[in-house]
């Protein structure tokens, strides 16, 4: 695979602009990266001082790396932070508005060698963090050579992944260049030792600092806030077609709640479509008033989500039916019960069963079970257990960020 690698990114890297001539996406993924390295030199011309990277593969593991980013620049307040993305949808959605601690944003080169190099040597970090799983063999070696200290932040591990393969070697000798491993959890440890690699240590979830933070500081959102008024609403995240055909029934029986509907995608003929089969009166948020009388609120917009959740007394969150869970998480940091679709790779996403036994997260198979929880969470004394539940465990899985900041400081691998 060593020699394999480079030969395969190199044919990728001719490819790539035939293959652009017919996807949009990957056009992007090339016109985002024309350019880089002289856009680059120039920010480090104009900012020469110290320098933290981290570099991410999108927008969920940029949310896992904004609590570190925060307490590594309350720690070190002359630290540059400079944060790349792989995903142009990533990049997309940052990109448009400031970002509290961090100073640029650039998209990262494709892992060939020289511009691996090139990259690092622009760059000149004092230290360098991957997040969850974007881990650049090229890169990471770079950064070796550097005498960089390199870390994985967020690993989250499971055993059917290629490091723990007999054919894995090449992948894991990428996680024994790395300075040390934080992980999600004690099994990702586990796994580690048993294919000799000892520099870990159980750090916990950064996404609970995250979704903590934005709970204690929501945007106001004081439209929404007139237009439900005290009644029960339920706000239901990144809703695929999947979803709303068990949901749209729930909503046709409950008249007496405000229903604020998040898509997945927003393309407006789903949510069209959704609207002609609910019977009660609908909105989209680019065409709404808080005088308007609607029941049901369509979000047609990004980044109003994770504030939404202020205002429900219950959530549902999608994605499980299909490509795969959203962010549970940002409910339950405002204490909020969360009903999800059936997980079909649990292994990805274990907050789900955590969620579950400790009796804040709810997974449902059709409409009947759906129905079902929904009028358990009617019932004070069960909904009040959830809730509790919720702000518990949140509570107990703080301060992540913390103890990765600290170790560093503390082993002097940052001065």
């Amino acid at each position: 695979m060593k020699f394999i690698y480079p030969v395969f990114l190199g044919l990728l890297t001719a490819l790539l602009p035939v293959i652009g001539l017919f996807s949009p996406k990957v056009s992007g993924f090339l016109a985002g990266r024309r350019n880089l390295f002289i856009i680059l030199q120039r920010y480090r011309n104009e900012n020469p001082g110290p320098l933290a990277w981290f570099h991410v593969a999108s927008l969920g593991e940029y949310e896992q790396a904004r609590p570190v980013i925060a307490a590594l620049k309350i720690s070190r307040e002359n630290l540059a932070v400079v944060v790349s993305f792989f995903s142009s949808s990533g990049y997309d959605h940052v990109i448009k508005k400031p970002q509290p601690h961090v100073d640029f944003i650039t998209y990262i080169p494709l892992d060939r060698k020289s511009w691996a190099n090139r990259f690092v040597t622009i760059l000149s970090p004092e230290i360098a963090f991957f997040v969850k799983y974007d881990l650049w063999y090229h890169h990471v070696l770079a950064l070796k050579k550097m005498s960089v200290p390199t870390f994985l932040l967020a690993a989250s591990f499971r055993e059917n992944q290629i490091y723990f393969t007999w054919y894995g070697g090449f992948f894991r000798n990428i996680l024994t260049q790395l300075d040390w491993i934080f992980t999600q959890n004690q099994q990702s440890i586990e796994l580690l030792q048993k294919i000799g690699v000892s520099k870990t240590s159980l750090a916990g979830d950064t996404r609970f600092d995250r979704v903590a933070a934005t709970a204690q500081s929501p945007k106001d959102l004081a439209d929404v806030r007139t237009w439900v008024q005290g009644k029960p609403t339920m706000v239901v995240g990144s809703a695929w077609e999947e979803d709303m055909r068990y949901l749209i029934p729930l909503i046709n029986s409950k008249p007496e709640y405000c229903w604020i509907v998040a898509p997945h995608d927003l393309n407006p003929e789903p949510m069209d479509r959704w609207a002609s089969q609910i019977e009660l009166p609908s909105k989209k948020y680019s065409q709404w008033t808080s005088a308007d009388s609607n029941s049901v609120l369509f979000i047609d917009n990004i980044g109003m989500l994770s504030s939404l959740y202020q205002f429900a007394r219950v959530a549902y969150v999608g994605g499980a039916f299909g490509k795969g869970l959203h962010n549970i998480l940002e409910p339950l940091g405002f204490g909020v019960p969360v009903i999800f679709g059936k997980v079909k790779k649990a292994g990805k996403f274990p907050e789900a069963a955590q969620s579950q036994s400790v009796g804040c997260g709810f997974e449902i198979e059709d409409e009947n079970q759906l129905q079902y929880i929904f009028a358990k969470l009617e019932e004070d004394d069960f909904y009040h257990k959830a809730k509790t539940s919720a702000q518990n465990w949140v509570s107990s899985n703080l301060g992540a960020a913390d103890r990765i900041v600290s170790f560093i400081h503390a082993k002097n691998l940052s001065t």
